[in-house]
């Protein structure tokens, strides 16, 4: 059992730290985007919208996952496919279409590879009574991954550009591949096709799940406001992309906090006490970006980071514990989609509201619409 654990945790970090690590290229791709192509932070945010859009259909690729092959297969797949785009993003100047078509289909390819072991950790982890654990190592990899590409996203950025940071995926998706040689995969039970369909249709009707969904879209949700303090970062600041990636690194850090409590204290916490001041918490804080100073701005890193990934777990764990047996991928997929949805729904809005009300009312509104969910945490069990 002890070998059998650790090849889980082994797998499941090794895929979420390449999540992280796909932001090598990010940093560049904004500064591009900015600084050679001109476009406006309306633009950017809209583009950065369209790239992600295969999270928003987690539900049909955990189907997919769930009954065709195995999930192990299809983290294979995935990592094959990684390989030959960012090759390709890394080789050759692509014009701007068959630019965004690229990181659509290798965000694609990130999907199937995070809903694949998301499934194997629903299902391990109901097993041996640590799905709060598993996610807590899976996002302390995803954090550390993030320490990397604050500073090194950032000296890439600065000295070669953003095809650099996509050759740079390169050994780590071989890695993930030896990684996932040694998880051993038990066989699939097989499920008559009358039974998958009372599944589906209980996947789809259970008021519980929906409810979970439902308050993580609007916990999520709010206009957002990142990218214009982005801009305020490089333009009014005069910050270099290092340091702009450096204080990214800085929050992760407390990230990394924030996920080491969670592993900590993930069976002793009330969480709907816990829920309740987040809400609060999360509406300050964002009020707080009204003023905005190169000495806050690393305060407000720090705070929203240690809080957001202790909550962020929180909530994660309470889904993985939900998920549907039999179909494990699909139903934790459904609710990570309806928490990706909350964010091109956050960059569209913010991207249709800025240039109406500026930045000032966009932080106001964004702060307000902290409160959406909170009649919804008291319905939560």
């Amino acid at each position: 059992m002890q070998k059998k654990l650790f090849w889980i945790f082994a797998l499941s970090s090794a895929v979420y730290f390449t999540q992280g690590i796909e932001g090598l290229p990010s940093q560049g791709l904004f500064y591009y985007l900015k600084e050679t192509l001109h476009f406006s932070p309306e633009k950017i945010m809209v583009y950065s919208s369209i790239t992600i859009f295969a999270w928003l259909v987690k539900p049909l690729i955990g189907y997919i996952i769930d009954n065709f092959f195995n999930k192990k297969i299809w983290i294979f797949i995935a990592l094959g496919l990684d390989i030959v785009l960012v090759l390709f993003l890394g080789l050759i100047s692509l014009p701007f279409i068959v630019l965004m078509t690229m990181l659509i289909l290798n965000s694609t390819d990130a999907a199937f590879r995070d809903v694949a072991v998301d499934g194997i950790m629903c299902v391990e982890g109901k097993k041996y009574n640590a799905t709060g654990k598993i996610q807590s190592i899976q996002w302390i990899s995803i954090s550390l991954a993030g320490l990397i590409t604050g500073i090194g996203g950032g000296y890439i950025a600065e000295k070669w550009g953003y095809r650099a940071g996509f050759l740079c995926l390169i050994p780590i998706y071989i890695l993930v591949g030896l990684v996932a040689c040694f998880y051993q995969e038990e066989a699939k039970e097989k499920i008559a096709k009358t039974a998958l369909i009372l599944d589906l249709k209980k996947l789809f009707t259970d008021k519980r799940l929906l409810i979970v969904g439902l308050f993580i879209f609007l916990y999520k949700y709010s206009p957002s406001f990142g990218t214009p303090l982005l801009f305020i970062q490089r333009d009014t600041f005069k910050w270099s992309k290092i340091w702009i990636g450096a204080l990214g690194t800085i929050g992760t850090v407390f990230s990394i906090i924030g996920s080491l409590l969670y592993y900590k204290f993930s069976q002793k916490i009330k969480i709907k006490k816990w829920l309740f001041y987040s809400v609060f918490l999360g509406a300050i804080t964002t009020l707080s970006y009204l003023y905005y100073t190169p000495v806050t701005a690393v305060l407000y890193d720090v705070v929203y980071n240690l809080i957001g990934m202790f909550i962020f777990l929180m909530v994660m764990d309470f889904m993985a514990r939900n998920s549907a047996k039999g179909l494990e991928a699909t139903s934790f997929a459904l609710l990570c989609s309806i928490s990706n949805l909350a964010i091109p729904a956050s960059n569209l809005s913010g991207a249709f509201l800025l240039p109406i009300i500026g930045l000032k009312w966009l932080i106001v509104l964004s702060s307000l619409t902290s409160f959406l969910c909170l009649f919804l945490i008291n319905k939560i069990e």
